[in-house]
């Protein structure tokens, strides 16, 4: 996952100052120095790491923290802040136009994962209630223009195209012209990468630019490139005036360098990150949730998010009612699993909890879709009658289980013995999930989830 070293390396430093009841000079030097080293090997740009250290020091030197009683929490609320700061502040959301259709254009080189975004994209766009429509003017990378139908037909949503002996820019015009026609709210032109930024690519850019007056120009980059990211991204934003950044394959770089710096060195904000390949796993960047990641503190309110727009209001309900009346069976733990399993891979939701992140270094914890699916096949080795009552799985029961599942007695024994953990935990995530509750109310419920976690610096 992004930051996992950095976050590791920020916890450690903070953590020889949490307990200090006064903050020297030195202290705070030694752990900038850390925190400078920390930040240099995620691959954050020289001059923004130099940046970032010196508006830090210069804060923690101050009357704020040598006169608090709790100088190390002080510091890293200094360094949180700066943090988010560094990625922008708040939220950049979608320039819309009030006249629709919003053109939005994408650019990037080639392998960055532009046409899967565009795709990505335009569900999102779609279950806001939008109606899009995508434009496929990347004629020279073979089977882009297939690649962006299959994406179609998969949405639901239409793709324009003239095939690839008609000019990028006549396409771009066309397919303009056809979303005014058919009332479309959103175009997303698809434009053709390549290999490295020539003259010949930016060339066709500014034309197809110039000639649909785009909304958003937003450039895919893809985040385990490092700073060659943020080069392309400065390169782009000086020919094309960029209006967004997606960082892509960004769950794939465990360094994130690319996130920390693509802001302060090209003035262009983060709108999208990508944390996966499915067609739903493009989130929007919120720069205050991703320092809170960054410091091991969570990110409760994305979290909350997921499981409000990704369970099923009726399947939680019924849940909720089978749990209070103590009628929860395998085969509702079975469903309830499935439910899970659709907000996304369980690490990336493991990290999104409060303290979680050091609770895993600590054991060695590392849950992932594996140990779902041998979980999985031990209910699904279980008879009808063995589901819905446990109490009658006996050691010859198990074992036919174990043997029908491909697992161990022991494994086995260790699921039925924490069902009724599983139960309660299931319980307060049913309460999490209900749309109706509001955000407050899932807050209190992530953090009866969390409780007897220790907060990563207390």
């Amino acid at each position: 996952m992004a930051f996992e070293g950095l976050t590791t390396r920020l916890q450690n430093v903070f953590g020889k100052l949490r307990g200090k009841g006064k903050i020297s000079e030195d202290d705070v030097n030694d752990a900038m120095r850390e925190v400078r080293l920390a930040l240099l090997e995620a691959d954050v740009n020289f001059k923004v790491v130099k940046d970032f250290i010196g508006k830090v020091k210069e804060k923690a030197l101050g009357k704020e923290v040598t006169e608090s009683f709790t100088p190390g929490m002080v510091i890293i609320d200094i360094v949180n802040k700066e943090l988010t700061e560094l990625m922008g502040g708040t939220q950049s959301k979608l320039n819309k136009n009030n006249r629709p259709p919003t053109v939005i254009m994408m650019a990037g080189l080639q392998g960055a994962g532009k046409t899967t975004t565009t795709g990505k994209l335009a569900k999102m766009l779609q279950k806001q209630g939008n109606r899009p429509l995508l434009i496929a003017g990347d004629i020279y990378r073979p089977a882009a223009i297939k690649q962006l139908q299959v994406l179609g037909e998969q949405l639901n949503v239409p793709v324009f195209s003239l095939g690839d002996q008609v000019s990028p820019v006549e396409i771009a015009r066309q397919g303009l012209q056809e979303a005014k026609d058919k009332g479309h709210d959103y175009v997303i032109i698809d434009t053709a990468g390549r290999l490295h930024i020539d003259e010949q690519l930016m060339e066709e850019l500014k034309q197809i630019h110039t000639e649909t007056k785009p909304d958003e120009v937003l450039l895919v980059v893809d985040a385990m490139t490092g700073q060659d990211a943020v080069n392309v991204a400065a390169s782009f934003n000086e020919q094309l005036s960029l209006t967004g950044v997606v960082l892509t394959k960004l769950d794939g770089d465990t360094r994130g360098g690319a996130a920390l710096s693509v802001k302060a060195v090209t003035g262009c904000p983060i709108k999208f990150i990508s944390l996966g390949e499915k067609l739903d796993a493009l989130e929007p960047f919120h720069p205050e949730r991703m320092a809170s990641r960054i410091l091991g503190m969570g990110d409760m309110l994305s979290l909350i998010e997921k499981a409000q727009s990704g369970i099923d209001e009726k399947k939680a309900k019924e849940m909720e009612r089978k749990m209070r009346n103590a009628e929860f069976t395998f085969d509702d733990f079975l469903e309830q699993m499935e439910q899970v399993k659709q907000l996304g891979p369980l690490d990336q939701i493991m990290d999104m909890i409060p303290g979680m992140n050091k609770m895993k270094q600590k054991s060695d914890l590392k849950v992932d879709d594996k140990q779902v699916g041998r979980i999985e096949a031990i209910v699904h080795s279980m008879t009808s009658a063995e589901k819905q009552s446990p109490d009658i799985i006996n050691y010859s029961r198990r074992k036919r289980i174990a043997t029908g599942s491909g697992t161990s007695l022991a494994e086995v024994n260790r699921l039925i013995k924490q069902f009724d953990e599983m139960k309660k935990m299931m319980k307060q995530l049913s309460g999490m999930m209900d749309p109706k509750g509001g955000k407050n109310k899932a807050m209190k419920q992530m953090q009866k989830m969390s409780k007897g976690m220790r907060f990563p610096f207390r």
